[in-house]
Formats: structure tokens, sequence, C-alpha cells
């Protein structure tokens, strides 16, 4: 029990520091650069992380690494940038507390998890949560800034349930696991950012300590402690600690960037923190079937699995 507290507060200081990521966005880096923001995150960060690890995937994990960093990074941290580009710091990161509900959808098809009745409603009330903090906010919603937040939201909770699915190669820990995934994410950013938004920009000494926060301390050891946290919990239970990402966002937004919280805000911030602390209460159990369905259930995760080998 000590050791699954433990692993549940070091998986939890992600997200923590995921909530920074929109006031350093807004207030650090160039404007309008969401591609070119996504790829010094990741891919600065994957080098370092495979340059100290020394080791590349070998056979079926090539793909699979190539899917989790297009899950995790590739897709995930453009959309991530857009949204915090266009919304509010502590608007945009409160999408991403509704990874749980993702999560528990996925779960069924590719872990045979089913999601028992508390689980469904402390997602519910996650997102009910989260919704009061965005309803309240001061700045307008901007459509385009929510659809990109919804999307990243999916993108990572895919990734995720993927991620505990497929495991880890034998004798592979999660700093490497981390590192190819970053470089994978970071090299399918690379064209997309090269294309839409052309050579990087200037970047002045203020830009320059954004994007080493961004890749170093942000991603490098934040997503390490993630797919620790994944390899050592159930894929439901680390997923509900997203909220804490929202929950930081808006208190850094409070605190450094001078960002109102109303009354109603601050009810939505204790509902999300108390959903957080009722997902990690217990364990979502694998669903039982029976021959003909647990053959049939088998038969469909492993399709992508020989995809990949292929």
């Amino acid at each position: 029990m000590r050791n699954r507290a433990g692993t549940i507060a070091l998986t939890a200081l992600a997200p923590v520091s995921w909530g920074s990521t929109y006031a350093v966005t807004t207030e650090f880096l160039p404007p309008d650069r969401p591609l070119f923001t996504g790829l010094m995150r990741a891919l600065p960060a994957g080098i370092v992380l495979l340059a100290i690890a020394r080791t590349l995937p070998r056979g079926v994990w090539w793909g699979k690494a190539a899917v989790l960093g297009a899950l995790n990074i590739g897709a995930f941290f453009p959309l991530l940038f857009l949204s915090a580009y266009r919304l509010p710091g502590g608007m945009a990161a409160v999408f991403g507390s509704l990874g749980p509900l993702w999560v528990a959808g996925l779960a069924v098809l590719l872990l045979s998890e089913k999601p028992t009745v508390r689980t469904l409603l402390t997602g519910i009330a996650a997102a009910l949560g989260v919704s009061l903090v965005v309803l309240r906010a001061t700045a307008a919603l901007d459509t385009a800034g929510v659809l990109a937040a919804l999307a990243s939201s999916a993108s990572m909770a895919a990734g995720t349930v993927l991620t505990k699915r497929w495991g880890r190669p034998e004798g592979v820990g999660p700093l490497v696991m981390t590192g190819w995934q970053l470089t994978a994410g970071g090299l399918l950013i690379a064209p997309v950012a090269l294309l839409a938004e052309g050579a990087p920009p200037a970047l002045d000494g203020r830009a320059v300590a954004g994007y080493l926060y961004l890749a170093l301390v942000n991603t490098a050891v934040a997503y390490w402690l993630w797919f620790r946290g994944i390899g050592r919990l159930t894929a439901t239970s680390v997923t509900f600690l997203g909220p804490l990402s929202p929950l930081s966002a808006a208190v850094i937004g409070w605190a450094a960037l001078g960002e109102a919280l109303a009354p109603v805000q601050l009810l939505g911030m204790a509902i999300a923190f108390g959903a957080t602390l009722l997902g990690q209460a217990g364990v979502t159990k694998p669903k039982l079937f029976n021959s003909t369905e647990k053959n049939n259930r088998e038969h469909s995760m492993d399709l992508m699995d020989k995809v990949l080998r292929r």
C-alpha cells in the first residue's frame, strides 16, 4: 500500500508540471508557433534521453514506439499548444480532465476492463468540476481551441491505454520508453512544423529559458514519471491524475498571471480534486468472458499487434 501511494505521488508530479505549460507558453514563448513549440518540447528531450539510455527499439517495437509516439506526443503536443495559444491557461488545461472518460471507454476494447459505476460517476464529476471552472472563466471560448483541447485529451487517452496494453520489452525501463516516444513524436512534428510555420523564429533569452524548461522538466522528467506510473498502476488510476493539470494551471493563472477565480470556479476545482482522489481509491477489475467471448476479444485486441509485426 505504501509503495502504491508513493507511485501515485510521483506520477502525480507529471500532471502538476504540465499545468505550468500554459503559463510558460503564453508568457515566454513566441506567439502563433504551436507546432514549433511542440517540436522544441519533444525532440530535444527525446534525443537527450536516447543519449543517456543508448538503447534503440528492436523488431516490432519500432512500430509500437512510432504509434505511441504519435498518440502521446506527435498529435498530442501540436493540439495541446494550439489550444494553449487560443484559450486562456486555466481554460485550455481543464479539458484534459476528460481523459478518465476516454480511457474508460478505450479500456473496455483494449484492456478488457469493465468500468465500474463509480469510475463513470467519478469521471463525470471530474468533467463537471472542470466545466464549472471553464464556464466561469473571464475570457471567451474559442471553438478551434476547444476542439483542439478535446482532441489532445482523446489522443493522450489512447496513448495511455496502448502503453498499458503493450507494456515494455524485457529489460527496457520507462526512461528508454520515454526517449523512444519523444523522439518518434518529435520527428513526426518536425516536417509538419516546417511546412505549416516555415523557418524557426528568432529566440531571445526568455524564449530559450521557456523551451529549456518545457523540454527538460516539463517533458523529459514529467513523461518519465508518467510512463513509470502507467507501468505500475491501472490505466484508469493514472488517468484520474489528469485533473491535477488544470488545477495546477488555474492556480498558476491566479497566482502568477492575475487571473480571477470566482467562487463557482473554486467549487469546480474542489470537485475535480475530489474526483482525482476518488479515482485512486480502487482498482478496476477486468471483465470476465466465457471462452468464446474471450477468444474473440483477444483476437480483436491482437489485430494491431499483428499489423505492426509485418
